[in-house]
């Protein structure tokens, strides 16, 4: 391949708009990635909190809970915090095999490792310090890692474009 600067300035091009595209991504799936980490964490320790009364404290916690508040029976004070405590949990593992099951964390470090080496080839092919040929490989090699990040269009799309 040869080493001629329009090849090389094309590359160039080519590297600054996939890392664009990994950018983009990155935008949007880390905001996803914590949200879903954090309504599992804040999910599960609020069901544990829910059942802590009525388990750790038994039949004085709940009795006294009834009549604190003036409810009819024990049975009113366990059955809706154990019901809160069933909807969080849910929610909480929900959350957490959602993140799994688009494995968010593993696709944030791919995305982020790709980049950086993407930034290297870029400084190396810019300060010449890298053929062509090797940056192509190089390129190809980063790149392979993040099939599921796409390119970000150079232009926004005609009226009329899909």
């Amino acid at each position: 391949m040869p080493d001629d600067p329009r090849v090389r300035a094309e590359l160039r091009t080519q590297i600054e708009t996939r890392r664009a595209g990994i950018a983009a991504f990155l935008r949007d799936v880390r905001p996803r990635r914590n949200r879903l980490t954090n309504i599992s964490i804040v999910s599960s320790a609020l069901a544990a909190a829910l059942v802590a009364g009525p388990a750790l404290g038994g039949a004085p916690f709940t009795n006294g809970v009834k009549d604190q508040l003036s409810i009819g029976s024990a049975a009113d004070v366990w059955r809706p915090l154990c019901l809160a405590a069933l909807i969080v949990s849910l929610v909480s593992v929900i959350s957490g095999n959602l993140s799994k099951s688009q494995d968010l964390a593993a696709r944030v470090t791919a995305a982020e490792v790709c980049s950086a080496e993407l930034e290297g080839v870029l400084t190396s092919l810019q300060f010449g310090h890298l053929s062509v040929e090797d940056a192509v490989e190089q390129y190809h090699h980063s790149v392979s890692k993040v099939p599921f990040v796409e390119d970000v269009p150079s232009s926004p799309p005609s009226p009329g474009e899909t």
